[in-house]
């Protein structure tokens, strides 16, 4: 009666399946998953898959490290998939003489469009009556004092259109006013703010944003613009879109502009010779070109450029694990994606942000072959049980995946893991395709990060892993889909009013962002959308009978993205255009989509050698 231990070794979590095998049937004892210690296939995995085991005894009432239980040790062919990614700033808009101030404080004060010269607060005993003013209103004043001068000004004929002010007093001085003006309040550098020059100060009523300032022909309006400068100031406007209040000053030498920054190119090396992309072309290009060099024999960054560093970091990073030279490592591929990445304005005097066009670029390199005897060896030195090498990572998936009750023959699988996506398939006769494809669960959490502009990855993936809501109450929220649910006890007061993941029914964690629940989801879902969507119909395309996904049948998804609460539902939504039955795995009816490599090993094992029928 042997008892087999399963164990596969990912790129982020080693999992095991335990079995024995008794009169010619497998039974599964127990299965156990724990981290990856390490890269993948290098010895420093040695202490994750002592973990694993350990974990998996325990389970049978076994001590931890009582390892005699077990008769054999088969390890997946783990072969290290490196990927990494770099993101590319394509365009920045950069401010000279304080011409704008493209602000977004929380909350302004007053509403409405105002229009003037700017003039200190200090100085309006000098403004003649009848002239229209913005004012400047620096830290040192009071607001109450500074809501009693403009209220004087107001009587003596003064047309006070709107106010700049340094501290968060906006809604203060507007309460105290004899009418209701735009004020644009929280800009730090107020001295730098120019005097005497034309204004336009606009503040949009809550829930709404500004209108006539992220248009270039209402700036145009405004300021009397010729049409070669309303060219000039489309970077402005491009940069309050989305802003609730803004200010333009129109000055005699001030200056914007949309810089193109030089972000390197790509060269992907194919049957067709050297292609060169600029990434600032996009990641639509860069697919293009990627697709036009099938199959990939390697692929290069342009050199003192971030997207070069990032591949040179790779390939150093694989030459270290396996001793091959660094020209001996190839990259095979890379997964390109167009995002949205808040910049700091150049020159901006409040801490002015905007929406620059960006890519993010994942790459991937992979070994063919590792000496992973040497990992073996490591594994039975610590357990003194044999340790045997089983089949490669594909094969055994397979056959893990087969276990999922309703499939069969032919059958393709998708792995989605954390730093590649891998696909399958097993034809009738047992012949296996295979590819392993960069981008996966790592690059959606840099894509979230980016655009919401958050550096705590925990929080990343924690905004990847689980749905929102809006706290209204303490006794009810509202869920991203609309629905709202009432709760028998009242939340922490610290969640009141505020954006929240909802991890549990009772555990929530509140994210301190300035943005609408709609948005947020929106960045989560296309993120997702972007990567494994379109990651999975790349590799099935590349497995599929003469490259047609459509005739695929069943198509199986394994790996721990596979458990995201909305990824699997996107692939299979797509999927069943092409008449495919996609879903999440159940592998042996009762694990879900995990352990599908280390039940693959468990039965490949015991077919071949313990005269056990497989599946």
């Amino acid at each position: 009666m042997p008892v087999i231990a399963g164990v596969d070794i990912g790129n982020a979590t080693t999992e095991v399946a335990l079995a024995k095998v008794e009169e010619g049937k497998i039974e599964f004892l127990a299965s156990s998953l724990y981290q990856t210690t390490g890269i993948k296939g290098t010895p420093q995995n040695v202490k994750g898959v002592l973990m694993a085991l350990g974990l998996a005894l325990e389970k049978i009432g076994m001590e931890r490290k009582d390892f005699s239980e077990i008769d054999l040790i088969c390890i997946n062919e783990a072969a290290p998939v490196i990927g990494d990614v770099a993101m590319e700033t394509i365009t920045e808009t950069i401010v000279t003489e304080s011409t704008m101030i493209g602000h977004n404080p929380s909350t302004p004060g007053g509403v409405g469009i105002g229009v003037g010269k700017t003039w200190h607060i200090k100085d309006i005993d000098k403004v003649p009556p009848g002239e229209k003013v913005i004012l400047v209103i620096p830290g040192d004043w009071d607001y109450e004092k500074a809501a009693e001068v403009i209220n004087a000004a107001f009587d003596r004929g003064i047309e006070v259109e709107g106010a700049i002010c340094q501290k968060d007093d906006g809604v203060l001085i507007v309460n105290r006013l004899k009418k209701v003006i735009p004020i644009v309040d929280e800009v730090a550098s107020i001295e730098k703010v120019p005097l005497g020059m034309l204004c336009c100060v606009e503040v949009a009523p809550p829930g709404r944003v500004i209108e006539v300032l992220s248009n270039p022909y209402g700036v145009a309006t405004v300021f009397n613009l010729s049409p070669e400068e309303t060219k000039q100031v489309v970077p402005i406007t491009r940069a309050l879109i989305g802003n609730r209040s803004g200010v333009i000053i129109k000055t005699p030498a001030g200056e914007v502009k949309e810089r193109r920054i030089p972000a390197g190119a790509i060269y992907i090396d194919g049957p067709r010779g050297r292609i060169v992309v600029n990434v600032e072309d996009g990641a639509e290009a860069i697919m293009k070109a990627l697709a036009d060099s099938q199959p990939v024999r390697d692929i290069f960054g342009q050199p003192g450029t971030n997207v070069g560093g990032m591949m040179e970091r790779v390939r150093r990073t694989m030459s270290n694990l396996t001793g091959l030279p660094v020209s001996d490592v190839h990259i095979k591929d890379l997964l390109a994606v167009d995002v949205l990445v808040p910049q700091r304005i150049v020159g901006g005097i409040a801490g002015e942000f905007s929406n620059e066009h960006g890519v993010a670029i994942a790459v991937m390199v992979e070994a063919q072959k590792l000496p992973m005897q040497r990992l073996a060896e490591a594994i039975r030195e610590e357990t003194g049980v044999e340790v045997v090498v089983g089949g490669v990572e594909a094969e055994m998936a397979v056959r893990g995946a087969l276990t999922t009750p309703g499939t069969k023959r032919p059958i393709a699988i998708l792995d989605l893991g954390a730093g590649s996506t891998d696909a399958s398939f097993m034809k009738e006769n047992g012949d296996i395709e295979l590819i392993h494809l960069a981008g996966a669960g790592n690059m959606v959490n840099t894509i979230i990060a980016s655009e919401l502009a958050i550096e705590d990855m925990e929080l990343v993936e924690s905004i990847k892993r689980y749905p929102l809501c809006k706290v209204e109450s303490p006794f009810h929220i509202r869920h991203e889909d609309g629905k709202v649910s009432f709760l028998d006890t009242p939340l922490s007061p610290n969640l009141f009013g505020r954006l929240a993941l909802m991890v549990t029914d009772d555990l929530f964690i509140p994210l301190d962002l300035d943005l609408p629940l709609e948005r947020v989801r929106e960045i989560r879902r296309r993120a997702k959308r972007e990567v494994f969507v379109t990651n999975a119909l790349r590799a099935l395309e590349k497995v599929s009978p003469a490259g047609n996904v459509r005739l695929l049948e069943y198509v199986v998804l394994v790996g721990g993205s596979a458990l995201d609460f909305e990824i699997p539902a996107m692939i299979t939504d797509t999927l069943a255009r092409f008449g495919v039955v996609a879903g999440k795995a159940n592998i042996r009816g009762s694990e879900g989509p995990r352990n599908a490599v280390a039940t693959g090993l468990v039965l490949a094992y015991a077919e071949k050698f313990l005269n056990v029928k497989g599946v």
